[in-house]
């Protein structure tokens, strides 16, 4: 199960270093991360297969707290033009809303949606 956590950092130079690298001593894996904020606060968002042990990494080390996480769905993608629109496409005619889309690893899209069954079922029938 692929989750997505949100971590609220200070927005300067060394926040994004000090959250992964808390991780990756933990041995946890960031699979994407993207990060939005202007002024002083900002929001990184990682993907790691559990969350576990990425919320254990960040307590122990106090570099950070998650404050929201939750199941995504992450897709394989071929790396051409139109890939991305032809995914939204599908998600739309479903009638599902995104509220959150990032790029992963390995030629990966990061899908969120309130409708996580329904975004699952329609990102299903792509592989039909």
């Amino acid at each position: 199960m692929a989750m997505d956590l949100v971590i609220e950092v200070d927005n300067r130079p060394g926040a994004l270093a000090k959250v992964a690298a808390a991780c990756s001593d933990a041995g946890v894996n960031l699979a994407a991360a993207t990060c939005v904020g202007m002024g002083d606060r900002a929001e990184l968002h990682i993907l790691v297969p559990h969350a576990e042990a990425a919320r254990h990494a960040l307590a122990i080390t106090h570099q950070a707290v998650i404050t929201r996480e939750r199941e995504v769905v992450v897709v394989d993608v071929e790396d051409r033009p139109g890939a991305l629109a032809d995914l939204a496409r599908i998600v739309a005619e479903a009638g599902i809303d995104l509220d959150l889309v990032y790029v992963a690893t390995h030629n990966r899209v990061v899908f969120g949606s309130k409708d996580l069954d329904g975004l699952k079922a329609a990102l299903a029938r792509k592989k039909h």
